[in-house]
């Protein structure tokens, strides 16, 4: 045995993908999609706060709304977790975490308040994580196929 290092072959490539290490880009998803399972989280919160403290029209539905609220973060939560353990199982739930964001910016940016910055933020990291889970390096580093290309066809 030697301990010098063999150099970079097509037979033995020495690049990061090769090495298992996690590309920029899904590290990037997977920050943006636990984003937004904290904000899921904190607005669970919030709501959950305002309903005990506050004056609601109803207090059961103000409970009843934090806690779907939290309970709904865990999608995003784990997702974030899988993207970033390589797991190919978790782009479909961080998909999907941004394409519900979108509706819910819509109806930020039809507000006449402060939402409107909040709209634009949640509909420009939608889509950023859209284009970061979509994008080609993501798919080789979790192991997706596309049609056509299953491991029993020759």
């Amino acid at each position: 045995m030697s301990s010098e290092k063999t150099p970079a072959t097509p037979e033995t490539p020495l690049a990061p993908e090769a090495a298992g290490a996690r590309p920029r880009r899904l590290t990037y998803a997977a920050a943006l999609t636990g984003l937004e399972g904290l904000a899921l989280v904190a607005g669970g919160i919030w709501i959950l706060v305002l309903g005990f403290t506050g004056d609601p029209d109803d207090r059961q539905q103000a409970v009843t709304g934090g806690i779907t609220l939290m309970v709904l973060a865990l999608l995003p939560l784990l997702a974030a977790r899988g993207l970033l353990a390589l797991r190919s199982w978790s782009r479909g739930p961080a998909v999907i975490t941004q394409i519900l964001a979108l509706p819910v910016a819509y109806n930020l940016l039809q507000a006449d308040s402060l939402a409107i910055p909040a709209g634009i933020a949640l509909a420009a990291l939608a889509v950023t994580g859209l284009i970061l889970l979509v994008n080609a390096e993501t798919t080789r580093a979790l192991g997706i196929r596309g049609p056509g290309n299953a491991a029993d066809q020759g």
